[in-house]
């Protein structure tokens, strides 16, 4: 269903780690611009990124959504875009009367429609080059990608138009619509140079693309864009920061400090799954802010149909914490939940507790009270929670209990710490509905009674809500409330220690 289980061959070298993002919600018309002084090299250049996509191209709201554009008067653009096909095109279009159409065309046989994974791009453009087939050359993870249809290569000695003097913009076009919705990190234009992926990247022990230092030049306008910093302005403490040395730094538009990130290439932190939107029989769910906001609602008059959305990533082992923000409506649910025993008949789904299924527990509230339910049963009363609250959930894997809380205290008199005792605990299922043995549990909020609609966001230690207290797990994440000890934020490098 989805769900990502990483494992030793997903751990990366530790020479060189990359700390954060940034996040742009599409819906925002986020993005990052900038209109170069003096041009660089037009004939030879670089561009190399990791991306995490949010919502898939395919979608009818997601057409042509670039990562990195230019554009010339009157309307000739280039760059990266997933198409609404779900493949990666690097290209040069000319709007120019007369000699309309594509200048290069690169595009993809594969398609990048896992929202969970980090995607190294690497674009090359070389027009002098004496070879047809190497004046442009694109990369996915390492490997330059085979290329669907017939690809268009640049004429010899073609001008591109990146790296001039013209609008730059990273996660939208500069002068049109459609933007990017997801992640961008370590983000390099190396111009006057034409290099390899490996320039910026390498296989580790187990045959896994992880990043390398970049320790070559950026050229005369080349930049390195980190998003180490949370400043809106474009200067050395902007969101846009440029850290190669040549002060190319880029003005952030409709971004904010919340949209720095730790999750990363590196650091892969888990978020909703947006392949499940539409699991839940009688109601769907649409997701922003980097499928961590989710809204949910449902069709059904009689209230017994209720939305849940699903963690990208699952733990077999070890402690894990997760925080929920109400944003808008009035009920709302989060809890715990095991794939292994996920119904595959929608019309069998668990709505968060209220099915005879034991791999569910949620933590809801509507106007009146809050329960706690499983194997469609329910525990009250305890403390109903709205807009104003954070609600925490703490999932011990190792003795198969869960805690819930309500702004820092822990309902039924929990203690996420009281190992195999459990105190005030819930009691996980440690066997399926099949009668197998249940080894995996991940996390799942949603939409409850006798609310027609729910907005949530969910924070596995990279909110996208702003923190008042900036609690770690003793390393990772920003959490409201600190994680009680032993627990941990749901990300890859946690997964690997604990998972």
């Amino acid at each position: 269903m989805g769900v990502t289980i990483p494992s030793a061959a997903g751990e990366v070298k530790e020479s060189y780690e990359i700390s954060n993002s940034v996040r742009l919600n599409d819906g925002d018309n986020a993005q990052l611009d900038k209109t170069f002084g003096s041009g660089g090299n037009l004939d030879k250049f670089t561009v190399s990124m990791w991306i995490k996509i949010s919502t898939l191209a395919s979608t009818p709201d997601a057409a042509n959504y670039p990562f990195i554009a230019v554009n010339s008067s009157p309307g000739s653009n280039m760059g990266f875009r997933i198409r609404n096909t779900d493949l990666l095109q690097w290209y040069h279009y000319s709007a120019v009367d007369g000699d309309a159409g594509y200048k290069m065309d690169l595009r993809t046989n594969m398609l990048l429609r896992d929202p969970s994974a980090w995607y190294h791009i690497v674009g090359v453009y070389d027009s002098a080059n004496s070879t047809e087939a190497q004046r442009g050359r694109m990369y996915v993870n390492g490997v330059e990608a085979s290329l669907s249809g017939t690809p268009v290569y640049p004429s010899s000695g073609l001008d591109g138009i990146m790296g001039g003097q013209i609008p730059h913009s990273i996660g939208g076009y500069p002068t049109s619509g459609g933007q990017f919705d997801g992640y961008i990190t370590e983000m390099h234009y190396a111009d006057g140079q034409a290099l390899a992926p490996t320039a910026f990247g390498e296989f580790d022990d187990n045959g896994v693309w992880i990043p390398k230092r970049f320790t070559g030049s950026h050229g005369t306008v080349g930049f390195h864009l980190e998003f180490k910093q949370t400043g809106t302005s474009a200067n050395s403490s902007g969101i846009g920061a440029d850290t190669s040395g040549n002060d190319n730094h880029f003005t952030p538009i409709n971004l904010a400090a919340t949209d720095v990130t730790e999750d990363t290439c590196t650091n892969n932190f888990a978020t909703m799954n947006p392949l499940e939107s539409d699991r839940q029989q009688g109601g769907a769910a649409t997701f922003a802010e980097g499928n961590l906001q989710i809204t949910t609602s449902y069709v059904d008059s009689d209230y017994q149909r209720y939305p849940q959305v699903y963690s990208t990533q699952a733990a077999s082992s070890g402690k894990w914490y997760v925080e929920m923000k109400p944003i808008s409506g009035n009920a709302f649910t989060l809890g715990v939940f095991s794939p292994e025993d996920y119904p595959s008949d929608s019309t069998n789904n668990p709505y968060g507790g209220y099915a005879t299924t034991s791999c569910i527990y949620s933590y809801r509230t509507d106007i009146s009270d809050g329960r706690v339910r499983q194997n469609d049963n329910s525990t009250s009363p305890f403390p109903s929670f709205g807009t104003s609250d954070v609600i925490g959930c703490a999932l011990d894997m190792d003795n198969f209990k869960v805690y819930f809380h309500k702004n820092g205290t822990y309902i039924n008199s929990g203690n996420p710490t009281s190992g195999s005792t459990g105190t005030g605990a819930f009691t996980l299922a440690t066997t399926g509905s099949n009668g197998a043995n249940i080894t995996l549990y991940g996390f799942t909020c949603g939409d409850d009674a006798p609310a027609l609609n729910g907005t949530m966001s969910m924070n596995f230690g990279n909110p996208s809500f702003a923190i008042s207290s900036g609690n770690t797990d003793g390393k990772y994440g920003n959490f409201e409330y600190a994680p009680p000890s032993g627990y941990y934020a749901l990300c890859t490098k946690r997964l690997a220690e604990f998972g």
